[in-house]
């Protein structure tokens, strides 16, 4: 019998920012059911929007803090609701998850652009939990930090 997890990750925005000339909009990132047994990685992926109203355009640079749950980001892991388990999982820049998306520290990588006025940027979160994890069945979360600064 193969066990299923049911996992979510939450993702909260914190805008850096003086006056109100850029919004963020920050997804929650649901990866669904999660086979332990399986030889394949779980994945999902969500859109951050930033939209601007400055001129001229700002550089927008968009990082995720460390795992609510473990501290770190490689790997960042999702706490078991109820229990003391936690799931490793990572939140990439690209979809062949080579580049950690991390606040710049430790090898981490961050996202920028130039957002035009009124013309919204929408960088992809790519989010990955490795295959093979011998972990109790249940609900899983972790609660980070994304930072928009410009």
């Amino acid at each position: 019998m193969r066990a299923r997890y049911f996992v979510l990750a939450l993702l909260l925005a914190h805008g850096a920012c003086a006056s109100a000339a850029c919004l963020a909009i920050a997804p929650s990132l649901a990866f669904g059911p999660y086979d332990g047994l399986s030889g394949a990685a779980t994945t999902t992926s969500a859109n951050v929007v930033v939209t601007c109203t400055q001129t001229p355009a700002p550089v927008v640079t968009i990082a995720i803090g460390p795992s609510g749950v473990s501290g770190g980001f490689a790997p960042r892991r999702m706490g078991h609701i109820g229990s003391s388990d936690t799931l490793a999982y990572n939140l990439y820049t690209d979809a062949a998850a080579t580049s950690i998306w991390g606040d710049g520290s430790g090898g981490t990588a961050t996202r920028s652009q130039r957002v035009q006025k009124n013309q919204p940027w929408s960088a992809t979160i790519y989010g990955r939990i490795p295959p093979g994890q011998d972990v109790a069945a249940g609900s899983y979360s972790d609660v980070l930090t994304i930072t928009v600064n410009f």
